[in-house]
Formats: structure tokens, C-alpha cells, sequence
């Protein structure tokens, strides 16, 4: 592991409202809320974390980019652009870190157009779905425990 590894924890477009957009489908919980309960867990799990969050297509790709660029692990949730956007596919093709796909809420339960992945056939550390935004904290540990397992 490198000194600046990290595990980068990526959001899409409209997580930025958690909290406030259809509670009954995402929560309550704050996107202020989500940052903090991430960092938390990374910190209890000696595991660095950095979370963003863009409405803008481009901005994730590069941040994609720059994940496979370092090999970092990546959880990411698209958000609407996992259902739409090759591209995303295509840039999650090309990391070498851990990938994890988190949801808050069932897509497999919502919208037929919803249980199509562009990010799924690149997740190689797993897919988490509708366990609300503990599902973050399942891949904080998935991926810290792997990252101890290759330190022994």
C-alpha cells in the first residue's frame, strides 16, 4: 500500500440532497451526515477515506480516472448514471483497485429501468443494495479487511 492510498468513496448525481429528496425511498439521513458516518468508520478501521460528490458526468469520470491512475478502491454509487451511462461503465472498467457498487435503496425493487448496471459487471468487490446508507459502511469494511488480509 502506497502513503497516500485511500479508499475513495464516489457519488452521483443528487446525493448531494439526501435527507431532503423522497425520505421514504433514501432516508432521512443528511448527505453532511453520510460524509461524517464514512470518515468515522475508516478512522475505526485505520482506513483513510475520502468522499465526494458531483451532479457533474465529467467530474466522476475523472475522478475514476484518477482512482485507477493511484489504485485506490472505489465504492461507488452513481446514482441515475448507473442505469445510463457507458461512460462510467467504461472508466470503472479500468480500475485496478477494489470496486464496490452501493445503492441506498433496492434497485432491483424500483423501476424496471433501474435494474440495469453500467457499474455491476465491474464490481469486483460486491453490490450493495437497499441497506440505507449503512450499505457505506458494509463496503468500508469489505474493503479494509481485504486491505489487512494483503498487509499480512
Amino acid at each position: 500500500m502506497s502513503d497516500d492510498w485511500k479508499i475513495l468513496i464516489l457519488n452521483g448525481p443528487n446525493l448531494n440532497r439526501l435527507g431532503l429528496r423522497e425520505p421514504a425511498i433514501y432516508g432521512a439521513t443528511t448527505y453532511a451526515q453520510l460524509v461524517a458516518l464514512c470518515e468515522r468508520r475508516g478512522e475505526e478501521r485505520k482506513a483513510p477515506v475520502e468522499v465526494r460528490q458531483t451532479n457533474a458526468e465529467g467530474e466522476m469520470i475523472d475522478w475514476l480516472h484518477e482512482a485507477a491512475d493511484r489504485g485506490w478502491p472505489v465504492i461507488l454509487n452513481a446514482a441515475g448514471w448507473t442505469h445510463t451511462s457507458v461512460a462510467i461503465g467504461d472508466a470503472c472498467a479500468q480500475l485496478s483497485g477494489l470496486l464496490i457498487e452501493v445503492h441506498i435503496s433496492n434497485i432491483h425493487k424500483r423501476e424496471t429501468f433501474r435494474h440495469h448496471s453500467y457499474v455491476s459487471p465491474h464490481a469486483d468487490g460486491g453490490i450493495i443494495v437497499g441497506m440505507g446508507v449503512a450499505g457505506y459502511l458494509h463496503a468500508v469494511d469489505r474493503i479494509a479487511d481485504e486491505a489487512q488480509t494483503d498487509a499480512e
